[in-house]
């Protein structure tokens, strides 16, 4: 009756329903089976099934790795031979996890510390090698891992940054400064330690940090007053006080500072190859402070401060006897002998005027003398900029 066709429901077109479980689990399973046949050995990602959890993918040479000490540091060896430098990682780092007392966990952890360095990643590598020297100083290996964080820290040091989508999101001075303070914690009287001190200076200096520069330099002078980088430690000192005298910086001790610094460093070290450029800097520096000490007394003078204003151009002369500005000074002292007597200038202030003119030296420092609003500092080191002081 209804004939030979196999019957239809109507709307079947439409009809959706849920896929049985067990098809899928099957599905899923012989879609893994055969990208593990489709791809090369290296490249496949082991998928780690846990009951009551989801499938999760771990990158290859990342996926845990079992066995007791031996098994596991002849994976690593094994993973070499063959190229796959993540996988050995990965083994030899285990090793030192689950077997850190074990005879190889030592050669492991650096060789883990070699190869990730070789692989440029040079953070992990640096903590690696930290590790080594902290958790067996006895190791065989503890010199060059103290060379291989010196080493990653002078990348960093130089420049180097870690960049995501182009974007830096870390500093690489201080990933420098981090790594070369565990060289000084670790090996305080090792081979690189005076030059890992110094270089915790010198990133401290490259990021503007002066006050901290001069810290950590300080520290290899008294520290390590017989290593060469000492005598370089001395006259860094002294230059950044040098450049913040130039810069007119408002601390009026850096010039002071500068010449401390440079004198210590001639002191002990008069043969340096920087000897020649430290004694031009004092000199510039004397010229600077004598330029200051008579634009205060020429203020002083204006203000009829003579008494003040002949402090200072006694301090002209004796800060730079032979002088222009000595020359001056004198002529203007016998001049104000002559006009207002002696006993007028001689240097006895009461405490108010005391008190009055330590203010107006300041103010005699930012004088409108100076055109360009420049002072009496700033003044000597751009005169194409401020231009000449009047007489």
């Amino acid at each position: 009756m209804f004939g030979s066709a196999t019957p239809e429901l109507d709307g079947t077109e439409n009809l959706t329903t849920l896929p049985h479980p067990m098809n899928f689990l099957t599905r899923a399973i012989l879609i893994f089976v055969v990208l593990a046949l489709l791809l090369p050995e290296s490249g496949v990602a082991a998928v780690v099934f846990q009951p009551g959890k989801k499938a999760k993918f771990v990158a290859p040479g990342e996926e845990e790795i079992s066995g007791n000490a031996a098994e596991l540091f002849q994976i690593g060896q094994t993973a070499e031979k063959e190229g796959n430098m993540k996988r050995a990682i990965n083994a030899y780092k285990s090793l030192v996890k689950r077997n850190p007392k074990d005879a190889l966990a030592a050669g492991a952890l650096y060789r883990a510390a070699e190869l990730q360095e070789q692989m440029h990643q040079y953070m992990p590598a640096a903590d690696s090698f930290r590790q080594l020297v902290e958790r067996y100083p006895a190791s065989p290996h503890f010199e060059e891992a103290i060379e291989g964080q010196f080493r990653i820290g002078e990348i960093y040091l130089n420049g180097k940054k870690r960049r995501v989508l182009g974007i830096p999101i870390a500093s690489s001075l201080d990933r420098a400064v981090t790594i070369f303070a565990s060289v000084v914690r670790t090996a305080p009287y090792g081979k690189y330690t005076a030059r890992a001190q110094f270089d915790i200076g010198l990133a401290r200096e490259k990021q503007g940090v002066n006050e901290a520069a001069i810290e950590a330099y300080q520290a290899v002078v008294d520290k390590f007053p017989n290593e060469p980088i000492a005598v370089d430690a001395q006259y860094q000192i002294g230059y950044i006080w040098f450049q913040a005298a130039r810069a007119g910086t408002k601390d009026m001790a850096a010039a002071s500072n500068a010449k401390t610094a440079f004198q210590d460093f001639l002191f002990h070290y008069p043969n340096s190859e920087k000897a020649a450029q430290a004694r031009a800097n004092l000199e510039l520096l004397e010229r600077k402070q004598t330029a200051s000490s008579f634009q205060v007394a020429k203020f002083y003078d204006k203000q009829k401060y003579y008494r003040a204003a002949v402090i200072y151009y006694n301090e002209v002369i004796r800060q730079q006897p032979g002088s222009t500005e000595s020359d001056r000074a004198k002529k203007r002292i016998n001049e104000l002998r002559a006009k207002v007597g002696e006993a007028v200038l001689q240097p006895a202030f009461s405490p108010a005027e005391a008190g009055k003119k330590k203010g107006s030296a300041n103010q005699a420092r930012q004088s409108s003398d100076y055109p360009g609003n420049c002072g009496p500092w700033e003044q000597l080191w751009n005169d194409h900029d401020c231009g000449r002081s009047r007489n």
